[in-house]
């Protein structure tokens, strides 16, 4: 393993990169955006950073561990800043809304991660091992390329991975929850070992949360596995209510290996749509926020 592999240091994301569940979910929009829709959306997304500002300015999270994940199209203005102001910054790099992982700038990626110079270049992906085989390989291929192009240019590399349920395993789970729980860990373990195999080497790894220490364990060894020693995992948010965020974090913390999360709508999507009825100003939206960054911040690491 190259010894520049991996990252050690606690890292708290407040993350806002979506875009197909912001404009479906908050604005309910479809179809192609006007110039209007496109600045309403950057202007609700700079509420959010000013919410991760004044947490981080207030110092309730210290600034060397807390990071922004943001996107490009409707974040530039606030990843030049940010770059200003020495906050770290992760850049998600793919095209949102796909069933499989594709490069939002396929032709000239290169340039648009330059052009942020981030901590972090991110990748999404939705990765079943137990899946279509012929999506997987070609995923692995795509991946391997940014994979490899973050190791030559000194990118840290952090790949976020949904294990969503085949039909069989629903039908063999019975229910969502229970695949969740139940099922899903041990495919998050055969999930990483082809990545790895097909010469995918993240830095950190965004995980789904689990309810047992044990699968978090489990799942550290493998990412650790061949070498990899200093390669991380942190806990991502996945939009659900606060208190299995709660949980998982709980069962994640203190674990060996897990250096944090990645939370983005559990934190902002609540107090947008109090925003967008009028039910709040602009200034407790930013309260808001930062209270509940801060409060996660706080769940991880009491």
């Amino acid at each position: 393993m190259a010894e520049n592999l991996g990252y050690t240091k606690p890292l708290f994301i407040l993350a806002f990169d979506h875009r197909s569940s912001f404009i479906r979910d908050l604005l309910g929009l479809e179809g192609k955006l006007t110039n209007a829709d496109v600045n309403k959306i950057s202007e609700l997304k700079y509420l959010i950073y000013q919410g991760f500002v004044k947490t981080v300015e207030n110092k309730l999270v210290p600034k060397d561990n807390a990071a922004i994940l943001v996107d490009e199209q409707f974040g530039n203005k606030i990843l030049l800043e940010a770059n200003i102001k020495g906050y770290q910054v992760c850049l998600s790099v793919e095209k949102s809304g796909q069933q499989e992982f594709v490069l939002e700038y396929r032709d000239n990626f290169v340039e648009h991660i330059k052009k942020y110079d981030p901590a972090f270049v991110k990748a999404l992906i939705r990765y079943n091992p137990e899946g279509d085989n012929e999506l997987n390989r070609y995923q692995q291929q795509k991946l391997k390329q940014l994979s490899d192009w973050c190791r030559k240019n000194d990118y840290k590399f952090l790949i976020e991975t949904l294990v969503p349920a085949t039909p069989k395993q629903l039908a063999q789970a019975g229910d969502i929850k229970k695949y969740d729980e139940e099922i899903r860990p041990s495919l998050v373990l055969k999930m990483i070992t082809e990545l790895q195999n097909a010469g995918i080497e993240p830095d950190v790894w965004k995980i789904e949360g689990m309810i047992k220490p044990q699968y978090y364990q489990n799942t550290i060894k493998q990412i650790k596995a061949g070498g990899r020693d200093n390669v991380s995992l942190i806990i991502l948010g996945r939009g659900e209510n606060p208190q299995k965020m709660e949980r998982w974090l709980k069962v994640g913390k203190g674990i060996d290996g897990v250096i944090g999360f990645a939370i983005g709508r559990t934190i902002f999507l609540p107090t947008l749509k109090e925003y967008l009825a009028k039910k709040v100003t602009s200034q407790q939206v930013i309260d808001k926020i930062a209270d509940q960054y801060y409060h996660f911040y706080k769940i991880f690491n009491s």
